[in-house]
């Protein structure tokens, strides 16, 4: 299930979508609206922004939670995301991370190492 602390942002509706590292992209439905928006109107070429939106908009599944804060993932994200059996729900600032629990496990460690280095790395400019 979704963890009650997000749920109440999810009420209206959820997004999922393939997110850029190997998860699921969870957007609340104003949140992807706004985004949608966004990725309609572009400084890149014509050609590249019919690219991006064919291969984010493709692959998003408007749901609804059930009142359990349930949502099932639809199978082509699953596959994506290597997801069988357990899950990772984490907050991402506008959106939430749906992942396989042994990728994320990786994928924070390789996270909270980079975040260190990019704050550094800010420290400096």
């Amino acid at each position: 299930p979704i963890p009650p602390k997000f749920r109440k942002e999810l009420k209206e509706g959820v997004v999922l979508t393939l997110g850029i590292e190997k998860c699921i992209s969870a957007y609340p439905l104003a949140d992807w609206k706004k985004l949608a928006a966004t990725l309609t109107t572009g400084s890149v070429t014509p050609s590249k922004l019919r690219r991006l939106n064919r291969a984010v908009f493709a692959t998003a599944f408007s749901l609804n939670i059930d009142g359990q804060g349930r949502v099932a993932l639809p199978a082509p994200l699953r596959e994506y995301a290597e997801i069988v059996d357990e899950v990772v729900i984490t907050g991402a600032n506008t959106y939430l991370e749906i992942w396989n629990k042994v990728l994320w496990e990786e994928e924070k460690a390789i996270s909270r190492e980079q975040a260190w280095q990019i704050i550094e790395s800010l420290e400096r400019h």
